[in-house]
C-alpha cells in the first residue's frame, strides 16, 4: 500500500460486526470481482449495502458481484471532493476573506449577522 503510487487494496469488512473479512491485494475490477465471486451467492444476495470510495470501477464491481445491495459512496471522499472543488472555486473567484470556507459549509443556524 503506497498513496499516490497506484498500489492500493480493496478492504472487505462487515461494519455492524466490526470484522475483517478479507483484503485483496488489488484495486482493480477483474481480481476483486474474482475474489469476490469466490463468497457463496446466499452470502452475496445477503449484502444490502456497500460503501466504497469514489473509484470509478466500483460500481460496476458491486454490480457485478452483490446485486441486492446499494451502492453508497463514503462520507470521507464525498467531504474531500467537495472540499478540493470548493478551494478551487474560492480561488477563481479570489475569494480570500478568513472565514469564507465555513460561510459556505457552515450551518445557516450558526452564522452571525456580522459575518
Amino acid at each position: 500500500m503506497r498513496k499516490g503510487q497506484q498500489d492500493f487494496v480493496t478492504v472487505v469488512s462487515d461494519v455492524e460486526q466490526g470484522i475483517l473479512i478479507e483484503v485483496i491485494n488489488s484495486h482493480q475490477q477483474a481480481p476483486v470481482i474474482e475474489r469476490l465471486m469466490a463468497q457463496p451467492i446466499e452470502v452475496r444476495q445477503a449484502v444490502a449495502e456497500v460503501s466504497v470510495d469514489m473509484w470509478g470501477g466500483f460500481p460496476k464491481v458491486v454490480e457485478s458481484v452483490f446485486p441486492n445491495a446499494v451502492l453508497v459512496i463514503d462520507r470521507f471522499h464525498v467531504m474531500k471532493a467537495v472540499n478540493q472543488d470548493l478551494n478551487k472555486l474560492r480561488q477563481k473567484l479570489g475569494v480570500t476573506n478568513r472565514g469564507s470556507k465555513f460561510l459556505l459549509l457552515g450551518n445557516g443556524a450558526d452564522l452571525r449577522a456580522d459575518l
